[in-house]
């Protein structure tokens, strides 16, 4: 499947939550909502980049931003690591099962490695992408770079 593009409707999901709450995308209409994919949880560019995220929480709630950060790891997983890193706010989903689907759907699932690219993808209110960037995998997505996007979005 072809990576998801600017200008393109963003495919709904449901997906579990680091605390088992099943999260749709189309419940945030009304808001946009940063994709922030992650290949695996537990490794530390991984983790820094989820931190980012609810380090700079208040800021996105100020912009109307909904942060959410995705990975193939299962929700029991998520819901340690989220403990272990102290993200308290952010939802972390799991695109577990089927493995990995949800980043197919987006895109940007390697298969070889069975996990998704590191990647951000700002959706808007009403389901609309408005920027996309993969990132190698071992590089740290800079937060500084998202919130230009999203200024830029206003």
């Amino acid at each position: 499947m072809k990576q998801i593009t600017v200008g393109d409707m963003a495919p709904d999901f449901v997906l579990k939550d680091n605390r088992g709450q099943e999260i749709r995308l189309s419940d945030y209409k009304g808001k946009k909502v940063l994709l922030s994919w992650h290949p695996l949880a537990w490794t530390k560019v991984c983790a820094e980049q989820m931190k980012s995220l609810e380090d700079n929480l208040e800021k996105f709630t100020q912009y109307n931003v909904v942060p959410l950060g995705l990975s193939v790891d299962s929700y029991p997983s998520k819901n340690a690591w989220a403990k272990e890193l102290g993200i308290a706010e952010v939802k972390l989903l799991a695109d577990f099962w089927p493995h990995g689907q949800t980043a197919i759907n987006y895109g940007i699932f390697r298969d070889i490695e069975g996990f998704s690219e590191r990647a951000n993808m700002l959706i808007d209110e009403n389901g609309k992408v408005l920027w996309v960037k993969v990132y190698p995998v071992s590089e740290l997505p800079d937060i500084n770079e998202v919130f230009d996007q999203i200024k830029n979005s206003q």
